[in-house]
C-alpha cells in the first residue's frame, strides 16, 4: 500500500477526482509473474480483457507471451480485433439475435475467433448465422463445475461438440469457470478440485465421440494458483493485471500487488468522526456490504461504509482525520465494475515519475 500512497502524492495536485490510478509498473509485475506461473506449469495464458479493456495493457499481456485474449462479447472482441488482435476466444455462450450474427460472421473472416456455447439451440443458431461456411467458426464447449452459472455437465460435452461438428462448427475444446472460489479463503484450492474434475470429465466426454480436445481452458485468477492439473492447457484469469481488495482477503495477491485505485477528495466534515468523499457508485461501482465495507483507503484501517452515487462515507478510525480538500487512495473491492465508470486510466508508477493517459478502449461495449 505504500506504493500506492507514494503515487498519490506525486499525483495529488495534477489529477481532478475521482480517478482511477494505475500503476504501470505493478501491472507489469503481475503480467511478467503470471506469465512466469504458466510456463513454469506449461500452460498457455488467454488473459481476460474484461477486466482491464484496454488495448495497450492487452499488448504488454501478448507481448509478455500470452497466446491470445478472453472477452466477455462480441463488442469487446471487435474493439480488440480492430487494434490487431488476431486470435480471440468470447467466453460466453453467445446467443447470435439482432445483429451479433454477423458481427460474428465478420470477426470469424479477420480473425481466429472461438466462441462458448453450452446448449444446441445455440450451437444450431451459430450455425444458421456463419451462412454456408460454418466452419471458419470454433466453438468450445462450456461446463460448469460447481459455480452453477452458465455450463452444461461435464459428461454432456461430447454430445454437444458433435452436434456442434454435425452442424458445420469447429469444436476445438472445452472451458469452465470456478467462481465459487471466490466464497473465501478456504473455498479456493476446492472449486480448483471442482475444475479438475469436471475438465477431466468433459474431455473424457469427446474423446469418447472421437473429439480430440485442442483447447481445454481454466479460470480464474483467485483460483489459476492450483489450476495445474496436466489435463488443463490454458488460463484465463482477468482481475490478476490489477488486483483488488477481494483478491487480497482470499489470499490471491499480496497488497502490493495491486495496480489499480481510485483518488477521491474529501468535500464534506460535518457529521462527527465522519467525512465524505467524491467518489460514489458512478465511480466504485456496488460491490461490497455493510459487513466489509465498499472500498478500503490505502494505508488506513478506514473503509467506506456506504455509498451513493456521487458521495462515499468513511467513518474515521482513531487518529485520523483527513480534513477536506484532502486526496486520498480508495482501493476497490473488485476492480471489474470500476473500470467501466471511466474513459481513461491515469498511469504512473510506483514513485510517481510517470505520467500518461491510457483509454479504456471498449469502455460502454456490453453486447
Amino acid at each position: 500500500m505504500k506504493r500506492i500512497q507514494r503515487a498519490l502524492e506525486a499525483l495529488v495536485e495534477r489529477i481532478d477526482t475521482p480517478a482511477p490510478i494505475v500503476l504501470a509498473d505493478v501491472v507489469q509485475g503481475n503480467i511478467d509473474r503470471m506469465q512466469a506461473f504458466a510456463a513454469q506449469h506449461n500452460l498457455d495464458v488467454r488473459p481476460h480483457v474484461k477486466t482491464h479493456k484496454c488495448v495497450e495493457i492487452g499488448r504488454r499481456q501478448i507481448k509478455a507471451g500470452a497466446v491470445g485474449i478472453t472477452a466477455g462479447n462480441v463488442g469487446e472482441a471487435e474493439v480488440f480485433a480492430a487494434a490487431g488482435f488476431d486470435d480471440i476466444f468470447i467466453a460466453y455462450p453467445i446467443w447470435p439475435a439482432g445483429t451479433k450474427g454477423p458481427r460474428i460472421r465478420k470477426l470469424a473472416d479477420t480473425i481466429r475467433l472461438r466462441v462458448g456455447v453450452d446448449n444446441v439451440a445455440a450451437i444450431n443458431a451459430l450455425a444458421d448465422a456463419m451462412g454456408p461456411e460454418p466452419d471458419r467458426l470454433q466453438v468450445v464447449i462450456e461446463v460448469d463445475c460447481g459455480a452453477r452459472r452458465s455450463g452444461a455437465p461435464a459428461e454432456a460435452a461430447g454430445d454437444l461438440a458433435l452436434a456442434a461438428r454435425k452442424r458445420g462448427l469447429v469444436p476445438v475444446g472445452v472451458f469452465t469457470y470456478p467462481g465459487h472460489g471466490s466464497a473465501g479463503p478456504d473455498a479456493r484450492k476446492r472449486a480448483a478440485d471442482d475444475q479438475d474434475a469436471a475438465l477431466t470429465t468433459a474431455v473424457r466426454s469427446l474423446t469418447a465421440v472421437g473429439i480430440t480436445p485442442e483447447v481445454v481452458s481454466a479460470g480464474s485468477t483467485p483460483t489459476v494458483e492450483f489450476a495445474t492439473n496436466s489435463v488443463i492447457t490454458e488460463i484465463r484469469p482477468g482481475e490478476y493485471v490489477f488486483n483488488d481488495l477481494n483478491n487480497t482477503r482470499l489470499g490471491a495477491c499480496t497488497e502490493d500487488q495491486i495496480a489499480l485505485f481510485v483518488a477521491g477528495t474529501v468535500v464534506s466534515d460535518w457529521v462527527p468522526d465522519q467525512v465524505i468523499l467524491d467518489i460514489g457508485t458512478k465511480a466504485l461501482g456496488r460491490e461490497g456490504s455493510p459487513e466489509v465495507g465498499y472500498g478500503s483507503i490505502a494505508g488506513t484501517t478506514a473503509v467506506l461504509s456506504k455509498l451513493n452515487e456521487y458521495h462515499g462515507f468513511l467513518p474515521l478510525p482513531a487518529g485520523f482525520r483527513p480534513g477536506v480538500g484532502t486526496v486520498l487512495p480508495v482501493v476497490p473491492n473488485h476492480v471489474c465494475p470500476v473500470v467501466v465508470n471511466f474513459e481513461e486510466y491515469i498511469v504512473t508508477d510506483s514513485t510517481g515519475t510517470m505520467l500518461e493517459w491510457w483509454p479504456v478502449d471498449a469502455r460502454g461495449f456490453l453486447n
